[in-house]
């Protein structure tokens, strides 16, 4: 039996204001993430990118991905907006640990990338993914 009632949309979109809040949020956070590991990182990503280079923007996304990952963890599972916001600000460190410990598995990593050699810029993108899976498993709490 099909109903003749209209759908009352209100119902539906009532959290609108909520998800609205979350999503700017997260937003900005995403943004403080990309200034805060581009001027923690020794290359220079946005500069190589706009040259060409593969490699910085194979690294930069790997990275970005990496932290959105978690990112998305911490706002499905927080108590409150501050809450996810805190543990979007340890998803950044982890990001930041894993380029320095990448640093020591793939011997001179920034000078590799800003030479555009890709393998080095999947290699930290990979290990970046790989981190920000684990990173938001573990923010299940």
């Amino acid at each position: 039996m099909i109903s003749t009632t209209p759908p009352n949309f209100g119902r539906y979109l009532y959290t609108l204001p909520d998800f609205a809040l979350y999503f700017v949020t997260a937003l900005i956070l995403l943004m403080i993430f990309l200034v805060v590991y581009t001027k923690l990182t020794p290359q220079h990503e946005w500069r190589l990118i706009k040259e060409g280079n593969s490699a910085a923007a194979i690294s930069l996304s790997g990275a970005t991905i990496g932290f959105a990952l978690p990112l998305a963890a911490a706002i499905m599972n927080s108590q409150s907006l501050v809450d996810a916001a805190v543990w979007g600000v340890v998803a950044l460190i982890i990001q930041w640990g894993t380029f320095i410990a990448a640093r020591f598995l793939v011997p001179r990593l920034p000078e590799r990338i800003t030479n555009n050699e890709t393998s080095a810029g999947i290699v930290a993108a990979g290990l970046s993914l790989a981190v920000g899976v684990l990173n938001a498993a573990c923010m299940t709490y």
